[in-house]
């Protein structure tokens, strides 16, 4: 048995190359690697890099789908299903709608892949594919083991991307990790996770672990910081804001190896952080005080600020780039909101008949960061308008040389010498992806439909 797995782009300009920047190892579809049989053989093609031999013989495709990648998978799922090829879907989108995503595959995984994948292969090989696999709550993540083999010849960035935990306890209205996983985190043994490490660092100088929250449960997050001491890994990863405000978390986040963390910030206006159901952000002192607890163990920030919410207004872009500045975040995100299916805030917004589009990841009037909603504060057009006025602010190069040189940036040379690499790319990616489309425009015909 042959089976094809397919990382699919957003979508593609005629004649243009796909942008190439920050595309990192797609993790998942080494999961699913490593999660079927051995005697199953298995090819990977990424959509953002080469073209994807629809003629190749295969007996089942596997295409994992986000919102913003849908439409441009349909088109994949269609090429394959036109050649008499079963398609299988899963991923996030596949769990916010899965009605969509079935009209497109003869067969749609709602949940994580570790139970269900090698039921699906079972079936695939017997022709006997159900429409829908479900997950009933969540499985573990004993032995998981990603191989990374199928990555062989293609050119991601040098990073390590490894995942330690899956999930969020957070409840964020905006959010569609929480949606997805119930707010709910689950985590791998600290000792397959280590083991894992040591494979790699040989290969790798810096390594992301891609946990939603590697914050989550802080017990186990210093557990397993203990463990990382002695590998003398360098690491970043994703963090929620009430972890630097633990003495104790952040003296171990420092020996471990961490070199930064990203941190949602989301937004300086307190009644903003209520809606969003992130009031934890303000405690003990808000975010003065938990960057002063990070500058003080020279833990570098990765900030992300969202614009849109009802508190906002077209002031609040200068005052939020002040305060970046201020306080040296190394790399920053200033994006507007953006309501994902199945989440509160899309269904808060649906119910105060403030979308846009019935379904704007489809709609072909929606292209990449155009506003998919009406704002209170502003027009949808000022919206995008100063979310590009803040990054191109932010990473103008007297901003760029001012945080290179805070204390904490070049505190460690490694660092420091990729700050400015990093923050050139964010320079050059401020409009790069302005009204890109999603899907293939030179893709033509109609999608096809399954029974």
């Amino acid at each position: 048995m042959r089976v094809t797995l397919i990382h699919p782009c957003i979508g593609r300009k005629p004649g243009q190359a796909y942008i190439r920047t920050w595309q990192m190892e797609p993790l998942p579809a080494a999961t699913l690697a490593g999660l079927t049989p051995k005697d199953v053989e298995v090819r990977f093609y990424d959509d953002r890099m080469e073209a994807i031999p629809f003629e190749e013989s295969t007996d089942l495709v596997a295409i994992s789908v986000e919102t913003y990648t849908a439409k441009r998978a349909y088109q994949i799922a269609t090429e394959y299903r036109k050649r008499g090829v079963p398609v299988v879907m899963g991923g996030f989108h596949a769990q916010l709608c899965p009605d969509e995503v079935a009209k497109y595959a003869e067969a749609v995984v709602c949940g994580e892949a570790e139970k269900l994948w090698p039921q699906v292969l079972d079936d695939a090989r017997h022709g006997k594919l159900q429409k829908f696999y479900r997950q009933e709550g969540r499985p573990s993540l004993v032995g998981l083991r990603p191989d990374r083999s199928i990555f062989r010849g293609k050119r991601y960035l040098p990073i390590g991307l490894v995942e330690a935990g899956r999930g969020c306890h957070f409840k964020c209205e905006f959010c569609a990790v929480q949606t997805v996983f119930g707010s709910t985190q689950t985590r791998r043994p600290i000792d397959e996770t280590i083991a894992e490490l040591g494979r790699l660092k040989k290969d790798r100088k810096l390594f992301f672990f891609v946990d939603d929250n590697i914050t989550s449960n802080m017990a186990q997050a210093k557990e397993f910081f203990r463990a990382l001491i002695p590998l003398g890994i360098r690491w970043v990863s994703q963090a929620s804001i009430n972890a630097a405000h633990d003495e104790e978390f952040l003296e171990l986040l420092k020996r471990s190896g961490c070199q930064g963390v990203l941190i949602g910030f989301e937004s300086l206006n307190p009644a903003n952080l209520k809606a969003m159901n992130k009031s934890f952000n303000t405690m003990r002192g808000g975010f003065d005080q938990a960057l002063a607890n990070l500058r003080k163990h020279r833990i570098r920030v990765y900030g992300t600020f969202i614009f849109g919410y009802d508190g906002d207004t077209p002031e609040s872009f200068a005052t939020t780039v002040a305060f970046a500045k201020e306080h040296a975040l190394y790399i920053a995100a200033f994006n507007h909101l953006t309501p994902f299916p199945g989440t509160p805030l899309y269904k808060r917004l649906e119910a105060e008949g403030r979308l846009l589009y019935e379904a704007w990841w489809l709609d072909e009037r929606y292209s990449y960061n155009r506003i998919p909603f009406q704002p209170r504060g502003m027009s949808p057009e000022s919206l995008q308008k100063n979310c590009v006025g803040a990054r191109r602010d932010f990473y103008s190069w007297a901003s760029i040389a001012r945080r290179g040189f805070d204390t904490v940036n070049r505190d460690n040379f490694f660092m420091w010498r990729n700050f400015y690499l990093i923050n050139a790319m964010h320079r050059t990616d401020v409009t790069m992806r302005d009204y890109y489309p999603l899907g293939d425009e030179s893709w033509q015909g109609p999608l096809l439909t399954a029974n």
